[in-house]
């Protein structure tokens, strides 16, 4: 069943990340600049140029088209350039060349600098104590009146399935940037819907083995591991809370959200709460896993140690009696007797089954 779940995963993480390379609004490999669309009344003008001629087209027409330009892995100066260009202040140029930033929210004027930790689920055929299972990347968005600027870092997949689904809704894009700020909020947040999901196949498997009739060998550095990579999953996913209850928010309406979008950013928002929920469910549920392991540990090594008491228990009776015929003395009872030997050895039997049997009895043996 596992290897069955597995294997439809990665169709649909396959079917997810295909990108077509020969899309128009695509620049070669190897450039930070991934493309530079302009997109006019929801509508995306299938025209190459950089970004200072899209932007400046953009900026002479009537104020209802927008320039996205998506970048990978750029340098400092390239988005220094970018940065004079669009009039991007300065700290959050600095935070998206630098990356490793928590998932955040700051308005600077009329741009918006939306940070989100990307997640991806490393698929393994089983759990060892070094699997990684989760992998992190990082996407920063500046959202204005007429542009939209994307970098990724790290692990996170590529936009263009999410600019091609847009393109597909010529009305969600005629909001502006903000809707591609909803589109690329609502894709992580599915993304992290399917991690929390795989994950749990993980701890269902650790679960099974645990309450096992094999759970004295469960190696704990599974459990172990598994909890450090839902902290890892839980430090990406839960400090987005805020960011989307902001965008959300129509008391507290941020520039250039609309009102129209405020519905589809709660919508974010619920779905995003729901995955918190159950990282923190998961982790508690760890928690238990651990301690129910940890004692069934304790369990087994205290009825070894009883067999150990009885059956030393048991020695002891022939060996005290051996103890005391072994002590040479020349007048003891039965030395000479022709039946000494065979009653003795009768009595320490005897008394061996007795003993035997009373722990028996109680659960020992």
């Amino acid at each position: 069943m596992r290897r069955l779940r597995t294997a439809a995963r990665r169709r649909l993480d396959f079917a997810r990340r295909t990108v077509d390379l020969s899309h128009p609004a695509r620049s070669p490999l190897g450039s930070a600049v991934e493309n530079c669309v302009i997109f006019e009344e929801g509508v995306r003008r299938p025209r190459d140029c950089s970004a200072a001629e899209a932007l400046e087209r953009v900026r002479k027409g009537d104020g209802a088209a927008f320039v996205w330009i998506g970048l990978h892995e750029p340098g400092q100066a390239e988005l220094d350039e970018l940065g004079a260009l669009f009039g991007l202040h300065p700290l959050a140029v600095q935070d998206a060349a630098r990356g490793h930033q928590r998932p955040k929210l700051v308005r600077y004027d009329d741009t918006l600098l939306a940070v989100f930790k990307t997640v991806r689920y490393v698929e393994h055929e089983e759990l060892t104590a070094t699997s990684e299972i989760v992998d992190t990347g990082e996407l920063t968005v500046f959202a204005g009146p007429d542009f939209v600027v994307t970098a990724r870092h790290g692990g996170s997949g590529s936009l263009g399935p999410i600019r091609e689904a847009l393109e597909d809704v010529p009305e969600q894009l005629a909001l502006g940037p903000a809707a591609v700020l909803h589109a690329i909020a609502d894709h992580v947040v599915d993304e992290y819907e399917a991690v929390v999901e795989s994950v749990q196949d993980d701890l269902d498997a650790v679960e099974t083995v645990v309450f096992s009739a094999d759970s004295g060998r469960v190696d704990p550095g599974r459990i172990y591991q598994l909890k450090r990579e839902l902290l890892e999953l839980r430090r990406a996913v839960t400090p987005l809370t805020r960011p989307l209850q902001t965008l959300a928010d129509p008391l507290r309406p941020l520039p250039p959200v609309t009102p129209g979008l405020h519905p589809y950013f709660r919508d974010v928002a619920d779905h995003l709460a729901r995955t918190v929920e159950q990282i923190t469910a998961f982790d508690n549920l760890l928690d238990s896993i651990l301690q129910a392991h940890l004692a069934q540990v304790t369990v087994a090594q205290n009825e070894d140690m009883r067999k150990i008491t009885a059956w030393a228990a048991i020695v002891a009776v022939p060996t005290m009696v051996c103890g005391v015929y072994g002590m040479n003395f020349e007048h003891m009872p039965e030395l000479r007797w022709t039946y000494g030997y065979p009653l003795i050895v009768g009595v320490m039997a005897t008394a061996c089954f007795l003993v035997h049997r009373s722990f028996r009895r109680n659960g020992w043996l």
